[in-house]
Order: C-alpha cells, then sequence, then structure tokens
C-alpha cells in the first residue's frame, strides 16, 4: 500500500567492486595451453584469421561450420565473472566460409579495448558516440525491422532507464511498438525494491511466456528480456525458472542490448548483469517514451554509497558515480528546445552529486553534512557539486521548472538551500525520507542520525525556504520495531505534517546488512495494521496541510485532461500536488483581454477551492509565465 504514487528508490551505497575494465582477465598462455582452438579463435580477434589459424576452430567446429552440441555466448556468472554459456537449442545454419567471412569483417580486440574504460586521468568531460556494433549486420535489422514493446515497473529511474534502452536501441535499427500484440521484443524493466514488486513481475512473466509458448511456429519467435534490478539480483534464477526468457540485462549493460538480442536470435539465453564503476550513460541522450511529455526525468548519476542496511539497491545499481555536468546541461538544453517545462533530476542519492571529470576541481574540499547527521564512509574530497550542478541547470531555461529526487537528508548544506529560495524556477518542495520515527529504529537502518536531528533539520529547511512542500518516506514493521518505536513514527507525521508521502510495509531483501544480521521478526498481520495506521494519519495531516492552500492562488504547470473527466484539466503545483481544474476560457496573460483555453505545457495561475489529502480542486484565472507569477505570488 502506498500514500502517494510511485515511490523514489531509497539511498544506498554498494561494496566494492571490480572496475569494468578489469572484471574479465584472461590468461594468454593458460588459454593457449588448455584450449589451442579457442586460442586460435581469440587470436582472430586481434589480427583477421588467417587459414593456419583456422584450421584448429574447423576441428571444433565441424565440417558443416557449426558448433557440435549446444551453441556457445559469453554470459555474466553469478561471481560477476564471463563464463561460457551453453543454453538454448541449436545455432544458425552456415558453413566455414560464411563464418570465416563474418569473423573477418567483425570486431577486432581493439574494438572492445576502444570501449574499456579510460584512466581517472585522461577521462573526457564528454564522450564521443559508440560507432555501430560490428556484429549487427545490416541484414539482420534491415531485413527483420524488429519491433520492442517497453513496459516499466518501480521508481522514477526504471522511466529513465527505459528511455535509455530505447535510445541505445532506436539507434540498432529497432523499432517501438506500444501494441503487445505486434511486438517482436518485449523487455520488462524492473523493480527489486520490494518483494511486492517482484512477485507482480514473475506473475507478468507466467502471462508473457504463456503467450510466447502459444505464438504460431510460422510467426518469427517472440523474445523476452528482464531488465534492471530484479535482473541483477535474481538472473540465475530468472533463466533456470522461466526457461522462455532470452535475455537478462543488469542497469548497467543497457549498451549490450543489441548484441544480447542478436545472441536471442539464435535460439540461446544471453545475459549481462556485470555492475560498473564508471558507467553513467552520459554520451546516451534518452528518448522520451511519451513524446508529448511536458514534464522529463535526467539521471545525474548512479548507484549510492550510504549502505543502509534494508536496502538491496546498492547490490542491484553499483557505487556512486556523477556524469559530468556537461553532458547533463546538454540533456536539459536538448529538453528545453523540445518544448519540456519541467526536469527532474535523478539518482539514488541525487545530492550526493560529484563530478570528478574536470582535473581542476579534483582536489575541492567536501561539503559539510547536515548537522547531527553522519555517514559510515570517509567525507569525499573533489569535483563539482550538487549546488555547482543545480546552479547551471537553472540557468539552461528560466521557464523550465526544475526539481530532483531522491536526496538523503544528510546531503543539504545551506547553500542547496539557498539556492532553492532565490531561484524561482527551482521547485520549492523538499523529499526528505525519514523512513522511522524512532532513534532506535534508526540506527538499526543505518540512516546515520536521530529523530532530533531530523526535526531540526526540518525547522532549518523550513526557515530557510518559507512555504516549502515537504514529503518522505517510510517503512512500517522494520526488524525489531515495537510499538512504542511504531507511535514515535505516528508522532513524527503528525508533527512535521507532510504534503505528500509514501509508506509502506517491511520487505526483507537478501544480501543486506539486515537479512544478515537482524531478525524479521514483526508478523506480517502486524505491520499491515501499522502501514494502514500510517496511512491514515499522513492523510489526516496532509489533507490539513494542503488544507492550508484554500483560497490562494497557485501555479499550474498543465499536463493534460483529467482521467475522470474530460472536461477538466490537471496539472501539478510548485508543491508537486496534483490540482484539478475545469477546462474553461481564460485569459490569455498577454493583457489584451483575449480569451484561450489552456494547452498542456502552459504555466496557470488556479485558485483553489479545495483540498485532500492528495489532490487540490479550484478554478481557472489565467495563463501566466514563471517570472511573472514569482514577482506576484
Amino acid at each position: 500500500m502506498r500514500g502517494q504514487e510511485r515511490s523514489p528508490c531509497p539511498e544506498t551505497r554498494t561494496p566494492g567492486i571490480a572496475p569494468r575494465s578489469s572484471q574479465v582477465a584472461v590468461s594468454e598462455a593458460g588459454l593457449a595451453s588448455e584450449c589451442p582452438a579457442l586460442w586460435a579463435f581469440a587470436g582472430c580477434l586481434v589480427s583477421r584469421p588467417s587459414a593456419a589459424m583456422l584450421q584448429p576452430l574447423q576441428r571444433v567446429l565441424g565440417a558443416a561450420g557449426t558448433f557440435p552440441g549446444r551453441p556457445l555466448s559469453w554470459a555474466a556468472g553469478s561471481e560477476g565473472r564471463a563464463r561460457l554459456s551453453t543454453r538454448g537449442p541449436g545455432e544458425r545454419d552456415g558453413g566455414l566460409a560464411d563464418f570465416s567471412a563474418r569473423l573477418a569483417a567483425g570486431p577486432t580486440l581493439r574494438h572492445f579495448l576502444r570501449n574499456a574504460s579510460p584512466a581517472q586521468g585522461t577521462r573526457h568531460q564528454l564522450e564521443e558516440p559508440e560507432e555501430p556494433a560490428p556484429y549487427l549486420t545490416s541484414s539482420i535489422l534491415e531485413e527483420a525491422r524488429r519491433k520492442v514493446y517497453l513496459e516499466t515497473y518501480g521508481c522514477q529511474m526504471n522511466v529513465n532507464d527505459t528511455e535509455i534502452a530505447w535510445a541505445i536501441l532506436q539507434k540498432s535499427g529497432y523499432l517501438r511498438t506500444h501494441q503487445l500484440e505486434e511486438a517482436d521484443v518485449i523487455l520488462l524493466v524492473t523493480c527489486s525494491v520490494r518483494e511486492k514488486a517482484e512477485q507482480a513481475i514473475w506473475n507478468r512473466l507466467r502471462h508473457l511466456t504463456a503467450l510466447k509458448s502459444k505464438q504460431l511456429r510460422s510467426q518469427a519467435p517472440l523474445r523476452i528480456g528482464i531488465l534492471g534490478c530484479m535482473a541483477e539480483r535474481l538472473r540465475e534464477e530468472i533463466l533456470h525458472r522461466e526457461k522462455l526468457v532470452d535475455i537478462v540485462a543488469g542497469p548497467d549493460a543497457y549498451r549490450d542490448l543489441p548484441r544480447l538480442l542478436t545472441v536471442a536470435e539464435s535460439g540461446q539465453q544471453a545475459a549481462n548483469v556485470l555492475l560498473s564503476l564508471d558507467e553513467t550513460y552520459a554520451d546516451v541522450l534518452p528518448v522520451q517514451t511519451s513524446p508529448d511529455a511536458t514534464s522529463a526525468f535526467v539521471s545525474i548519476m548512479r548507484g549510492c554509497d550510504n549502505m543502509c542496511s534494508y536496502c538491496i539497491v546498492p547490490f542491484t545499481r553499483g557505487r556512486e558515480r556523477s556524469r559530468p555536468v556537461a553532458s547533463i546541461l546538454r540533456e536539459v538544453q536538448m529538453l528545453s528546445d523540445q518544448g519540456v517545462k519541467e526536469v527532474t533530476l535523478l539518482g539514488q542519492n541525487v545530492n550526493s552529486f560529484r563530478d570528478t571529470s574536470e582535473v581542476q576541481f579534483r582536489s575541492a574540499a567536501a561539503p559539510g553534512l547536515s548537522r547531527g547527521f553522519s555517514t559510515i564512509y570517509k567525507a569525499k574530497e573533489g569535483g563539482l557539486r550538487f549546488t555547482h550542478l543545480l546552479d547551471q541547470v537553472s540557468r539552461v531555461d528560466p521557464e523550465m521548472r526544475i526539481r530532483f529526487t531522491s536526496p538523503h537528508p544528510k546531503d543539504f548544506p545551506d547553500e542547496v538551500l539557498q539556492l532553492i529560495q532565490e531561484r524561482h524556477n527551482i521547485c520549492k518542495q523538499l523529499h526528505l525520507p525519514a523512513q522511522s520515527g524512532s532513534s532506535r529504529i534508526l540506527e538499526a537502518m543505518r540512516r546515520g542520525y536521530t529523530r532530533e536531528a531530523y526535526l531540526e533539520l526540518i525547522q532549518h529547511v523550513r526557515d530557510s525556504i518559507p512555504g516549502v512542500s515537504l514529503s518522505s518516506d517510510f517503512i512500517a514493521g522494520f526488524c525489531g520495531e515495537t510499538e512504542g518505536d511504531h507511535q514515535q513514527t505516528v508522532s513524527l507525521l503528525r508533527q512535521v505534517r507532510y504534503n505528500v508521502g509514501f509508506l509502506f510495509a517491511y520487505s526483507m531483501r537478501q544480501k543486506t546488512r539486515a537479512y544478515h544480521r537482524l531478525q524479521d521478526d514483526v508478523p506480517a498481520e502486524v505491520k499491515r495494521r501499522r502501514l494502514e495506521e500510517l496511512i491514515s494519519v499522513f492523510r489526516e495531516e496532509a489533507t490539513r496541510a494542503n488544507g492550508a492552500m484554500v483560497g490562494r492562488s497557485q501555479l499550474v504547470l498543465v499536463e493534460g485532461p483529467s482521467k475522470r473527466s474530460a472536461a477538466q484539466l490537471c496539472g501539478r503545483n510548485d508543491g508537486n500536488i496534483r490540482v484539478v481544474f475545469p477546462d474553461t476560457e481564460m485569459e490569455d496573460g498577454t493583457g489584451s483581454g483575449a480569451l484561450v483555453r489552456a494547452q498542456p505545457g502552459d504555466y496557470v495561475l488556479v485558485k483553489i477551492t479545495s483540498a485532500s489529502s492528495q489532490t487540490l480542486k479550484g478554478v481557472l484565472l489565467r495563463r501566466t509565465t514563471l517570472r511573472e507569477s514569482a514577482a506576484r505570488l
């Protein structure tokens, strides 16, 4: 259950992972001595294959030029290393001559080395676009023109990941369809933060695999893929439990999707779940899934280093790494040119942003933490920080709203709060995930603060940004939570009076510190009761908080028709609260007296007439701009 819409991913951190360039280490001498035929094959990648080099390969392939038994494909093993996979029936027909020709035209070792991570001292601020993968021949893509259907589950990061995956596939010649029955490839971008989210995906997979098994033999084979966090966490179980799943790709493997799908076309299962220390997709401009949308997500960093005891995200999304500021500004400018009026900067711990791509800023001092907050890791010096990024992004387009999520309460220096107050296009709305109102439970969660420190931050935020709208996350029934701990969370909800809330029952996740060190000892029925009480209290207090806006004018970005009535429009105010109002004529805002109707992407003034815990209702006044409304409101 939840008190509001989609929840941001919790803040997390990841354990040590080897750099991408060192994830697969191959001993040349060992490979040459233990498997001469495969060493000859590997040599073909360094230089074009000669007849002598192909002789041992021919003995392995057989006279017909096909692999005897099951085909081989490289996949990521459970230890995060490359291994040979032999899943799937058969191989494409073709003689040795055809194979040799394709091999000669294929990628060399230089192609793979070119895509390896550059050294720290030579990292470029903006990466050059990659060349098309040599193994994707025009016949594979142009003749088939495969249609891809994408389905997204979970947080805003997954929405952005969907757009990144589609940008990569579109560049490789795939087509997009929004009709499931038209799809040749179905890709699910998955969430793993709670058991309920994973169960929804397992249920969906059963439906899709049943659809695949019923397909006529005369039709092109339907390919099914699992992407994202669940793919990273449960890759072995997915491949073994769901035999009809063709590809599995973790959050750092979207660049590999064209190759994985090409492997799947030969009847094999293919997987890549390697985590990276530097993958940010900085050079991939996401293709919006809704081209006419008035708002967009921009991912500025991936991963997190906080390591909260309840959270699986460090193990599915990796260590913190930030995009270069220049690449973010380029994407925001592109969205502005396309008419997008609101951008949300995304990250698992978005306000710990730290761009180290520019050498001259690598010795900069680390900003201080919020008062009374701590971390389990040492302060990281160097790099351009979130305040700098937020300042630069807000300057791209004065008529574009800027939001960000999901932050950690520890990373709110005064410079960030001051900037939010000063800039008219940075929304006066903050997400401050509390998770619990009990200091004892917060310590067990490894949140790095007490109830008292959190409340002190809340007061400081409200003093710094008058009228700020606040949202938060809460977990009911965490390990060891007593009734007294629960009542402290209830009292925190009443004391702070949030405008927006995301509330969930605790779900134990494997690999987390809680899984290894704590007991999930709160019965399910007690979790449900406590969650229901939290939701009830949140709604009661949010109704009061939102009721303070009744009789006042709110600046609203129009999104489109209301889902409940075509005669009404809906949008969101500066505090990210849904506003519904009649679709009537209004003043055009120029002073000419002309009457117009509001369109998606317009900023309008709406006088609020009623409020609930999740929605404001009002009457339309007139069209306006961000600058004008900032001067009036």
